[in-house]
């Protein structure tokens, strides 16, 4: 059964306030190319009154003390990305459809309504790559509601885009302001001298990655962990235990040769690390630094999950010493520079980044759904909370083409039974 979305057309959300003009700096940061890309996910609701209606007028109060997400990305100089504050607002679309959201699974993969009913997109003369982020709010025939949300990674990271759609919420639930006030503050974060921009000549290869969802519950990463305490006499997270697993899991089912490189890859949060350039709270912009692992295939498949947990940690633990070399301009490569091929792999957690947190004032999302569908370049893994009541962390995978996929599930379910 087919379902209509009716979408109105998009309409600029302007702040409710005069706010100041002028030019503001981006961090090295957020002028990495790895970032200058749009993420697009969804949060879903279970109910609302009038939601369009609430959202919008938030959005345009918190545009306020947020005004740089009402500007507009220039690059004066190649390279030297900055935001214009002009005011102009966020690309704001209401929509509806003619079924409840149970009708559609609660947008579960698969999704039951197109990806491009559900998410907001500017009119055809304007460069998307330019704006901030762009909203939209479809209301279905239940009470529920979806927000679709496209952020431009170089004005946020994860944590800072979080921030901002909690400061939304904020106010649509009744604050006069965002609890957490906002920070620029980018021109606090040095630059590190220029980086090598070396990379293949050739363009990476696409692959036909596919989507799936898995949980792992919270017994069996407890299991992993009380393994690991007993063997090691250490402590660690649900982080370390549900990479490490994935890992190995992915090493086994694609069956590579086991003299093959792999690389694993992670972005970890640095805001700790700069304690005293910025603010404890507020702050925004990418504060993250990519942590990459290096093995080969046969020892990642061969090992036990506790040397597999042994390498995370490790990387982890020499964050501070490579984000202070990285800062210094002592690393010789460009950290975040990804290596091609099908060995590697990046996760990013969003479990704990806070959009499952929005609340409008009718509860939490019932959970949120990342768009990486366009993705092939990267194997890549988001770890996201379950569906409540359910404890764990879900996996929402596109890691392996089509003919590694039921070797990949089975090696998950195998986790899972060898830690019952």
């Amino acid at each position: 059964m087919s379902f209509s979305v009716n979408k109105l057309a998009p309409e600029l959300v302007a702040p409710a306030e005069p706010t100041p003009s002028g030019r503001l700096p981006l961090s090295f940061m957020d002028r990495n190319v790895t970032v200058r890309l749009i993420i697009d996910l969804i949060l879903v609701f279970e109910q609302g009154v009038q939601p369009a209606k609430a959202i919008r007028a938030a959005l345009s109060r918190v545009l306020v003390p947020y005004y740089p997400v009402a500007g507009r990305i220039v690059e004066p100089i190649p390279g030297e990305a900055e935001v214009d504050c002009t005011g102009d607002g966020v690309w704001f679309v209401e929509a509806s459809v003619d079924c409840s959201l149970e009708d559609v699974n609660n947008l579960e993969r698969p999704l039951l309504l197109p990806r491009k009913d559900l998410i907001p997109y500017a009119p055809p003369d304007v460069i998307e790559g330019d704006v901030a982020l762009l909203v939209q709010v479809t209301e279905f025939r239940c009470g529920g509601f979806a927000v679709g949300i496209r952020f431009n990674h170089a004005v946020f990271d994860g944590v800072g885009a979080a921030q901002f759609l909690k400061a939304v919420a904020d106010v649509a639930r009744g604050h006069a302001r965002p609890v957490v006030e906002p920070v620029w503050c980018r021109e606090a974060i040095p630059s590190p001298p220029k980086m090598s921009q070396r990379h293949a000549a050739s363009s990476p290869a696409a692959f036909h990655f596919q989507t799936s969802v898995f949980e792992i519950s919270s017994d069996r990463i407890n299991a992993a962990k009380n393994q690991f305490l007993r063997e090691t006499g250490q402590k660690c997270s649900t982080f370390d235990v549900v990479t490490a697993m994935l890992w190995q899991c992915r090493t086994r089912a694609i069956s590579l040769d086991p003299h093959a490189d792999l690389d694993l890859g992670f972005a970890a949060n640095t805001r700790h690390l700069l304690r005293g350039l910025l603010p404890e709270e507020g702050f925004y912009g990418n504060c993250v630094y990519p942590m990459g692992i290096k093995a080969n295939a046969g020892t990642i498949a061969a090992s036990s999950l506790v040397e597999v947990i042994l390498l995370i940690r490790d990387a982890k633990d020499s964050l501070s010493a490579k984000f202070s070399e990285c800062m210094m301009g002592g690393s010789a490569e460009n950290p975040y520079a990804v290596p091609p091929g099908y060995g590697t792999m990046a996760v990013s957690d969003w479990s704990r980044v806070g959009f499952s947190e929005v609340n409008y004032g009718w509860g939490e999302p019932i959970h949120v759904v990342p768009l990486t569908d366009d993705n092939n370049l990267v194997a890549s893994c988001i770890y996201l909370s379950p569906p409540k009541p359910k404890q764990g962390v879900r996996l929402m995978t596109r890691c392996v083409e089509m003919e590694h996929l039921p070797a990949f599930s089975e090696e998950l379910m195998k986790f899972a039974a060898d830690l019952a």
